[in-house]
């Protein structure tokens, strides 16, 4: 015999019957229409340094709303229809994304101010852990690390090019040993979504240092995701493109994909603008499909 919530149907009057029995079809007719990528069926994970997490340097009173910075990861969760959370932190290194007790150059200190996207007193990896493991339906990792790492051997040699240049490879060694850790890590949760590393741009592509110490970091990254089954999102190009016109001339700043500096606005900030989040958005959207396609 039929029930609902324990009432035989049966008891009840035909019109009543008829009624709930429509309403019970079509509950199950939208549950199985509903799309594998319909909101709430699927996750998209967002790990990283302070470009994830949407930063804009001195923005005064905005610090006390996290939803003040939007960034690349609302983008890509808009468009592909998937649930974000953000855990981004300001200031991560690879290594202050491991440990509570690694130096960095403001994760800890950001977080003791203001709120991040999401709260947690844990390092970013331990959230990241717990996340996946209560979320099986994740579709998408991104990791967006290694910058901070650079920016502390700058700020130990004092800006030195020569004292920079001899401390490089072991920086670069310590960013690729964490992230292949890291990566390995998030694999070992069961997840079997799409892991993906998102490089990193240069300031000036027609600066030859500073976009030397940027291909070298993108290629630390680059084979710590191909040693574990992870794709890079090559926002590197992406954003070459763009400042490969006769105006910007490899200027990236010239090119609007960054935020104006507050003091003088034909400098500019190290962080993405809303078009260089949507550029970076459109990267890591045909990364993903691309590996979908390749699955």
């Amino acid at each position: 015999m039929t029930s609902y919530r324990g009432l035989p149907l049966l008891h009840l009057p035909i019109k009543l019957h008829a009624a709930i029995l429509a309403l019970i079809m079509t509950a199950a007719n939208l549950a199985l229409a509903a799309p594998l990528d319909a909101p709430g069926n699927v996750s998209f994970l967002a790990l990283g340094d302070s470009i994830a997490f949407g930063s804009i340097t001195q923005d005064g009173y905005a610090y006390v709303n996290a939803r003040n910075f939007v960034a690349y990861p609302d983008y890509v969760g808009d468009d592909l229809r998937l649930d974000t959370t953000n855990a981004a932190c300001p200031g991560e290194t690879s290594s202050s994304f491991l440990s509570s007790i690694a130096f960095d150059p403001g994760c800890r200190a950001y977080k003791q101010l203001f709120p991040l996207h999401v709260a947690y007193a844990s390092t970013q990896f331990d959230f990241a852990m717990d996340f996946l493991a209560t979320h099986k339906q994740a579709k998408l990792v991104t990791v967006a690390l290694g910058a901070n790492d650079l920016i502390l051997l700058q700020t130990v040699c004092a800006g030195n090019i020569a004292c920079i240049q001899a401390g490089l490879p072991a920086a670069l060694a310590t960013i690729g040993s964490n992230l292949n850790f890291i990566l390995n890590s998030l694999r070992a949760t069961g997840f079997r979504g799409v892991l993906m590393v998102v490089n990193y741009y240069s300031l000036d592509y027609s600066d030859p240092l500073l976009t030397g110490f940027t291909v070298l970091l993108n290629q630390t990254l680059a084979t710590a995701a191909a040693a574990n089954g992870a794709v890079v999102a090559d926002v590197f190009k992406a954003f070459q493109r763009a400042a490969s016109t006769s105006f910007a001339a490899g200027a990236t700043c010239k090119t609007g994909l960054l935020n104006g500096n507050p003091q003088n606005q034909s400098l500019c900030d190290d962080h993405p603008s809303q078009s260089g989040h949507q550029l970076m958005s459109e990267t890591i959207e045909a990364t993903y499909r691309a590996a979908l396609a390749g699955s």
